[in-house]
């Protein structure tokens, strides 16, 4: 190593030393500030006059050193515990050996241990650690330090924040949204170990891996094992009829007013076979109801019970509710719409009588030709766009 980078390196260790004893004296001046006022507002006899008083310290510090509240109770918090139980690491912080970040982590650390002996063994070794390695390291060693001496307690502590797991979602701005999963780590790190394993199999790819993750996850979570969409995956946007007419930039809003998308994004259903649309002018009246995906939702199901009321084969005088609600105009071609659907009774195999095994239906997207219950009924029905009521059977 050339002598010069020698010296230079050596500056920047100091540098480093000076900025954490600076940061010391900091936490120091802020945890007497805060110890002068509660010895002072303690006195105060009357209790709520003592309580608002005592609440406003971290304002005043906060106010004083152009922090937030929040930034002030986490230092003050991080620094009594290591002066009162770290007094090893407190030293090493004031010598410039440690920083505020890695003091603030191993007063985590503290926070976490609940045997004093636990605490005393942690003030001992952690600083010929933490000196030597990175934040992110001194965050792995301080995890695996409390499993190996707490481990009991460590179980007690997982089995409690397993208890927790949630997913809930965050929407951002600029259309886009957090979906956060509080899981058990190994299952994070499999679920991550997948995704990027399927991500790298998708060769000659432009997207980037993080994108192939995401895209993969949102695919996984919104469509079942054939590439359909997921039962009970709807949701409602509404489009201005100007956007869809080309007319008007607007984009698309959710039902609840929660987020907001390009309208674009929505109307490619290639890459959106679960979204309801619906269609309204500027009044905010509907005009149309349509949905992307192959099965009708629920409220299309009732519509077409209540519109038909039974099959609409010939002859057949099953009740719709008994029927399956079949595409007239097969998909993915003809929409799941209530114009392109009716309810249909569901037929068996051996009544198509066919001539070899790949004529056996597997669903009833089937050729009209091969289905005697295909041909429609020569009475019309009230369509879905002018209402549908109770009465809306056919007489």
């Amino acid at each position: 190593m050339p002598q010069s980078q020698g010296i230079h390196e050596q500056r920047l260790t100091a540098a480093a030393a000076v900025r954490a004893r600076a940061e010391h004296a900091e936490w120091a001046e802020m945890l007497a500030y805060a110890d002068r006022l509660i010895t002072e507002y303690s006195q105060t006899t009357e209790y709520f006059r003592r309580q608002a008083q005592l609440k406003s310290i971290a304002l005043e510090i906060a106010v004083a050193m152009h922090l937030s509240e929040g930034q002030v109770h986490r230092r003050l918090s991080c620094a009594r515990a290591i002066r009162q139980q770290a007094p090893t690491v407190w030293a090493a912080f004031a010598a410039g050996v440690v920083d505020g970040q890695r003091a603030a982590m191993i007063s985590d650390a503290v926070d976490k241990l609940v045997r004093p002996e636990s605490v005393a063994t942690l003030d001992t070794k952690v600083i010929d650690y933490a000196q030597t390695h990175t934040s992110v390291e001194l965050r792995g060693w301080l995890k695996r330090f409390i499993v190996r001496v707490e481990a009991d307690l460590f179980n007690e502590r997982a089995e409690a924040e397993r208890a927790d797991r949630n997913v809930d979602v965050v929407h951002g701005d600029d259309g886009m949204a957090w979906l956060n999963a509080y899981l058990p780590s190994h299952v994070a790190a499999a679920i991550m170990n997948r995704l990027t394993r399927e991500a790298k199999t998708l060769t000659h790819d432009p997207r980037t891996i993080a994108q192939r993750r995401a895209d993969l996850l949102a695919a996984w979570l919104t469509t079942n094992e054939t590439g359909e969409a997921a039962t009970g995956a709807d949701i409602a946007v509404i489009i201005p009829l100007g956007t869809l007419l080309g007319l008007s930039d607007a984009p698309a809003v959710s039902a609840d007013g929660a987020w907001i998308v390009p309208a674009k994004w929505i109307t490619n259903t290639a890459n959106n076979p679960f979204w309801h649309k619906l269609l309204v002018d500027t009044g905010g009246n509907v005009l149309e109801h349509h949905y992307t995906g192959r099965f009708a939702p629920t409220v299309l199901e009732k519509a077409l019970i209540f519109r038909d009321g039974t099959c609409q084969a010939p002859t057949c005088t099953k009740p719709a509710a008994h029927c399956e609600n079949d595409h007239r105009q097969p998909r993915p071609h003809g929409p799941t719409h209530g114009a392109n659907m009716w309810p249909q009774r569901p037929l068996a195999p051996s009544a198509l009588q066919p001539t070899s095994p790949d004529e056996i239906p597997q669903h009833h997207h089937l050729d009209p030709a091969l289905r005697p219950h295909h041909r429609r009924r020569t009475s019309p029905t009230r369509s879905l766009s002018s209402g549908v009521s109770g009465c809306g059977r056919r007489r």
